[in-house]
């Protein structure tokens, strides 16, 4: 157990399903469903169920009938616009990422009752049946709105289809989206995009008008309103929750359109909509009740039961309008009994070093990334959660991570556990009790023992109060404190002394440390399972003896911890939890995960080998220079000839970031551009490109592009090109666009390959047709990513794409 590195996950209970019993605590607890088209980052985790997970691990350990529910958020325009960027299936897309999601869950220890998926039959026959309650009640509009259609893709386009520069003053990024600008942030309009295109073939889409529904929220205005005055207040919702709400109902509530022009999603039962699908603001919480269908036949009992059932629902701040006025809406619209949201627990946002994590550009560390470390899964969930953003942002740095795992959990928790145990661990003529707790008189008598056990009583107490007020973070500081109680009373009874002056107080002080041990694991189980599990392991106890549950006198107990392992009792083997974090160590994962991954991880390469490779180099095999002459048109270097057992690869080319400083038409051939590109050289290369009927010079004007560096030189048309720019084109040669390298690449970089290493050839010699035997290889995907083979062209700030041409050849 002591391996940094090790694999220890806590033990899954079984769990059968149940419904709601009357008289009892019943707590049904959801998370944000998390959206499938992407690789959830840490902070997405956090926020939602990692949180929930510690809730719904403390209401069982408390003896509640609590249920945590649970599942991948499926349809909607991001799903089809990430099936088309991988070439799949809205299908296939769902099912690869929920099965991505569900693996990362599982490896964090997250406990579901049920993780199931929104795009189920329940899904489609429940969101109708509400759809048609809502219609039938007259609580939805009909309306006209103008969006943008695309009229070579025959479509209207969502927001997310349609991309253009951002209007923001000082931002101007030229990929924002009609959503969102993913540079700034700004949530935006379709309409405000400058110069807008469509994400699928770029060309500039038109203005149609298009029928929609609305759930009339101003119809529903005052039973929203007495809703959230009464459950905000008994529910205790945070303040953050609470000001995201108003600011949606200040200035009045207005119709909300449900509807929208795709195909992938619930379809609306209406025969004039029916080729319009349900929006996923309408859909998507009612995938909590799908989900629990799908789960036991007794669903209703948990989502009817307004007066026994407590829901209590975990998310970032971005999500909640949607569940306190979008979804309570239309459950209230109904005027069926349904189970409104009682307790809504919001993060703010958890940053990554310098910047904030992004999905859509893949900053950060991502849930698939923590696999790849070698630091317990225990201790990510403690320094996740010790950073939990309950109140303002908080920020994830690795110095952080390893300064709270070397003297949080290292130091403090660690050496308390390790330094009973194992005394306790000794043989009886070694200076211990053979592994076995001691018989003891009266603790309470013990003056020490006493003066602890009025602090422990004080700190449970403190850990309950947080708890129950579902303050994570609370809850984890006060569970910690008992760890720090600990040592201060071990250190205070100097009981390696005690052991040979007073053998009796020293029983008492060992027993009382081993329950006090016990008492950690009850506490941090929530936060730490698969630590608390490892502690049990060591004391040779199960699970079932973790609980706070105030019957049968088992919280009394936690008061006095020398009542919570008994005398006699034989422990197992102790092995310290906890290993020290080392600098190097941690200074590797930061420039492993620094920068933007986003163009990788669209591509699937995983963080560890994107990086490796791109930050890699190897020495330069031996060349044969012997008898030959020649120079490099940039430097003027002698050429070495190419040993000749290289081998016949992409590793042979020198491929580098370029910036084109200057370009201009051939003087003398109309289809030529004659370019200035500075590759990282002392002095800018001239390149001639056949690229003028393709495209516009002020495309080419200041752009990054991709070069190859060393092509022999040729003259066209009397100039000599000492490079070649790197293009795509279709399959008859009318579309070619440029291979683009990512916005942060740096010129003069590489273009690296993921498993094909080596240094380039100085001069590709053309006798030897290097080029011609790796350019058929040369392609983009489906996915619009340029690669060699099926392995991306990768710079250290991600990978190469094209706009529009898919499948097409590079060259």
């Amino acid at each position: 157990m002591a391996n940094q590195g090790d694999c220890f996950h806590a033990v899954r209970e079984h769990r059968p399903a149940r419904a709601p019993i009357p008289g009892k605590r019943n707590i049904m607890v959801t998370s944000a469903l998390p959206y499938v088209n992407n690789v959830p980052h840490l902070g997405n985790i956090i926020g939602c169920v990692l949180s929930a997970d510690v809730y719904a691990r403390y209401c069982r350990r408390r003896g509640y009938n609590v249920i945590y529910m649970c599942g991948t958020d499926e349809y909607g325009t991001a799903t089809e616009t990430r099936a088309m960027e991988e070439g799949l299936t809205p299908r296939e897309i769902c099912d690869k990422y929920h099965a991505i999601h569900r693996d990362i869950y599982e490896w964090f220890d997250i406990d579901f009752d049920k993780f199931g998926r929104t795009s189920t039959p329940q899904q489609t026959e429940i969101a109708q049946a509400i759809f048609m309650s809502l219609y039938e009640k007259k609580r939805l509009n009909e309306n006209t709105m103008i969006q943008p259609y695309c009229t070579t893709c025959n479509r209207f386009l969502a927001d997310r289809l349609v991309e253009g520069t951002c209007p923001t003053p000082g931002c101007g990024y030229e990929d924002a989206r009609g959503d969102q600008c993913d540079l700034c942030g700004k949530l935006l309009n379709a309409d405000d995009l400058i110069n807008p295109r469509c994400k699928v073939c770029g060309n500039t889409p038109e203005k149609r008008p298009t029928d929609h529904l609305f759930l009339d929220l101003p119809g529903l205005n005052d039973q929203l309103q007495s809703y959230i005055n009464n459950t905000s207040k008994r529910g205790g919702w945070s303040s953050n929750s609470i000001q995201q709400t108003n600011a949606w109902i200040r200035d009045g509530l207005k119709e909300r359109c449900i509807t929208r022009d795709l195909k992938w999603g619930v379809p609306v039962p209406l025969e004039k909509y029916k080729h319009k699908v349900f929006y996923v603001w309408f859909d998507a919480p009612i995938g909590y009740i799908s989900i629990t269908a799908n789960y036991s036949p007794e669903w209703e009992k948990w989502w009817k039961s307004p007066e026994d059932v407590e829901l209590v629902q975990f998310m970032g701040k971005d999500n909640v309008p949607f569940h306190t006025v979008i979804f309570p809406s239309t459950l209230l619209g109904t005027e069926e009994p349904w189970t409104l949201m009682k307790t809504i627990s919001v993060t703010e946002y958890l940053n990554y070093e310098s910047g904030k994590f992004s999905k859509s550009r893949g900053v950060g560390v991502f849930g698939n990334d923590v696999k790849s470390t070698n630091i317990p899964v225990e201790v990510w969930r403690y320094y996740l959660l010790t950073n939990r953003p309950e109140v303002s942002d908080t920020l994830f740095t690795w110095v952080d991570l390893q300064a709270k795992q070397n003297n949080e959990l290292l130091k403090n928790l660690g050496n308390f556990v390790h330094r009973t145990l194992s005394f306790l661990a000794k043989p009886l003529g070694e200076g211990g009790f053979g592994k076995v707790v001691p018989e003891v008189g009266n603790p309470e008598e013990h003056e020490l023992t006493r003066n602890l056990a009025i602090k422990v009583k004080s700190t449970v107490d403190e850990y309950i109060k947080s708890m129950e007020a579902v303050k994570l973070k609370g809850g984890l500081k006060a569970a910690m404190q008992v760890s720090s109680l600990g040592n201060q009373y071990l250190q205070d009874s100097q009981f390696w002394k005690l052991y040979k002056e007073d053998k009796p107080s020293c029983a008492i002080v060992l027993k009382t440390s081993v329950g006090l041990v016990h008492l950690l694991a009850t506490l941090l189980e929530p936060f730490m399972p698969s630590f608390s599990h490892k502690v049990l392991a060591q004391l040779n106890l199960p699970v079932s003896t973790l609980s706070l549950v105030e019957e049968n006198d088992e919280l009394e107990r936690a008061y006095k911890p020398w009542m919570l392992v008994q005398s006699g009792h034989s422990i197992g083997s102790p092995e310290p939890i906890f290993a020290e974090m080392k600098d190097d160590e941690m200074e590797g994962y930061r420039q492993k995960f620094a920068g933007s991954q986003a163009d990788r991880a669209a591509a699937l390469q995983s963080a560890t080998e994107a990086l490796s490779v791109s930050n890699s180099s190897t020495v330069a095999p031996e060349k044969n220079t012997k008898g030959k002459k020649g120079g490099n048109a940039a430097t003027g270097k002698k050429i070495p000839a190419v040993a000749k057992d290289l081998p016949l690869d992409v590793s042979r080319l020198d491929i580098r970031v370029g910036l084109i400083t200057d370009v201009k038409k051939h003087p003398d051939a109309d289809s030529l551009y004659v370019e200035q590109i500075d590759v990282g050289e002392s002095t800018p290369r001239t390149v001639v490109s056949g690229l003028v009927k393709f495209i516009p010079i002020e495309q080419m004007q200041n752009r990054k592009v991709c070069v190859l560096c060393n092509l022999k030189p040729a003259a066209m048309r009397g100039i000599k090109s000492q490079a070649m720019v790197l293009a795509a084109s279709n399959a008859d040669h009318t579309v070619v666009e440029l291979v683009t390298p990512p916005e942060g690449a740096a010129v003069g970089e590489r273009v690296t390959f993921p498993g094909y290493t080596g240094e380039p050839d100085d001069v590709l010699n053309p006798k030897k047709k290097i080029w011609e035997s790796v350019q058929p290889d040369l392609h983009t995907g489906s996915d619009l990513v340029a690669q060699y083979k099926d392995v991306p062209f990768t710079t250290s700030s991600g990978i190469c794409r094209v706009q529009t041409i898919a499948n097409g050849g590079i060259k």
